[in-house]
């Protein structure tokens, strides 16, 4: 009885110090990229961005890198996911995109940034703030993108993507500056702002060729009808594309449909020769 007492007594002794070790485990932060606060001259405030830099970046390395522009991009919004998107995507034996730098760009008032001025009297009464969309599409040309450039190895090639307001963004940005980015990735847009006068401009003309991909979920007759008529419209210019593709996910709505339809944009525009046998 005297042994077993002496040998309990001392597994518990082991078991105790053996925890006592564990929770003196050392932690570190994990890190994916860099957060960083960039003065905006033209929007005249602090914007803080979220960067995700690829496995094996280097600043002293020659490999140069897209980048992916995300609006929407703080750590509570979009930016953790889309990352990840881009992370799994770029794997060898995915081989859907090529490795990327994510620019994650969080809001300040995104009614603010992402809409044009409305003449519909009760939208300037429901959204007092929106109608600031041409200043800040001057700061992501003027501002954000010679900055990025300038401060990370990147490839003169660049997407956009932007869902609901940000897909009224982004669409904003097609038709009137359609030689910032090559690639968009346009998600539920908000079409309706200002009685879809969008979708009456004539949208201008572009140098090279661009991939376009428009998706919406079960958002309603009016999403669906809209993100459908920009296609419509964007199949009828006589601008080039790549990729020009329209996608209902009938199975997502409002909330959920930007995950999927940004894995499903990547995958439509992985080029022909990275396609795996």
């Amino acid at each position: 009885m005297r042994s077993h007492f002496i040998l309990s007594l001392a597994f518990s002794l082991f078991t105790l110090n053996s925890f006592a070790q564990a929770k003196e485990a050392t932690k570190q932060g994990f890190l994916i990229g860099e957060r960083l606060e960039f003065h905006s001259t033209v929007l005249d405030e602090d914007r803080m961005l979220n960067i995700y830099l690829p496995n094996g970046y280097s600043p002293d390395s020659d490999v140069k890198y897209p980048v992916i522009y995300l609006l929407d991009g703080s750590q509570d919004e979009d930016f953790i996911h889309i990352a990840g998107i881009v992370q799994f995507g770029s794997y060898p034996w995915i081989n859907m995109i090529e490795e990327s730098i994510v620019v994650g760009i969080e809001n300040v008032d995104r009614k603010r940034d992402f809409c044009f001025p409305t003449t519909i009297a009760q939208d300037k009464i429901d959204f007092p703030t929106t109608g600031g969309s041409e200043a800040f599409i001057n700061f992501l040309e003027t501002e954000l993108q010679p900055y990025i450039e300038s401060a990370y190895k990147v490839k003169d090639e660049k997407t956009i993507i932007g869902q609901s307001l940000g897909g009224l963004l982004a669409t904003e940005i097609l038709a009137k500056k359609p030689d910032l980015f090559d690639k968009y990735i346009i998600v539920s847009p908000s079409l309706w702002w200002d009685d879809q006068s969008l979708l009456d401009m004539e949208f201008a003309p572009y140098e090279g060729k661009k991939s376009i991909y428009i998706t919406v979920g079960e958002e309603g007759k009016v999403m669906k009808r809209d993100a459908k008529s920009l296609y419509k419209k964007l199949k009828k210019s006589a601008n080039s594309t790549v990729l020009l593709e329209h996608r209902f996910l009938k199975e997502q709505n409002h909330g959920d449909a930007l995950h999927l339809g940004v894995y499903n944009a990547f995958e439509a525009m992985k080029p022909a020769e990275t396609e795996i046998n």
